[in-house]
């Protein structure tokens, strides 16, 4: 078992990593933008504070619903200025939403060639096996149980910056759009 699957494990994450995407990150960016759908004010907080306290300097965007999520990635108002709302490089999604369930939104994503190759986290409650496979089923790169505790949530923030945006980092000098 390598070190990153025992760190998950102690996470409490069921997480089978499908290989990194290409995505719209400019190279020149010092941030990596990671798109967090979530409707819980709470957990947004939660993983605001747990990216300062990991030293992940991540651009951390946050919406609500599956509905202001698909206007954020196709880059309609409120979300039209790609400066201040760039594509993300990375996408954590909670499953349990308002208006289009995480399965609805990820079945979106992945019909969308523009976006369909960014990486998808299932960031989840839910340790339903049933869940975990429609997950994988409907495209995502890994599914990740929230983890109870706060230093548990750093760690887990680690985990996923070094797994799915390392590739960014050791390709920054690139011009070409990064992985």
């Amino acid at each position: 078992m390598s070190e990153m699957q025992k760190k998950a494990s102690l996470a409490r994450s069921v997480s089978k990593p499908r290989g990194a995407a290409r995505s719209a990150q400019p190279a020149a960016s010092s941030l990596f933008t990671v798109l967090h759908i979530d409707d819980d004010p709470n957990d947004t907080e939660l993983l605001r504070a747990a990216t300062r306290r990991a030293d992940a300097h991540l651009d951390l965007q946050n919406v609500e619903d599956g509905e202001q999520a698909m206007a954020y990635l196709n880059g309609v108002a409120p979300y039209a200025d790609r400066v201040r709302y760039p594509l993300p490089a990375l996408i954590l999604l909670d499953l349990k939403m308002p208006r289009a369930t995480g399965f609805e939104l990820l079945k979106w994503i992945r019909k969308h060639p523009e976006i369909g190759a960014v990486p998808v986290v299932i960031l989840s409650g839910s340790e339903l096996h049933e869940d975990i496979r429609q997950a994988y089923a409907f495209g995502a790169n890994s599914y990740l149980i929230k983890p109870l505790g706060f230093e548990a949530l750093v760690d887990l923030v680690k985990d996923v910056k070094s797994v799915w945006l390392a590739q960014h980092s050791s390709n920054s000098t690139s011009a070409a759009p990064l992985c």
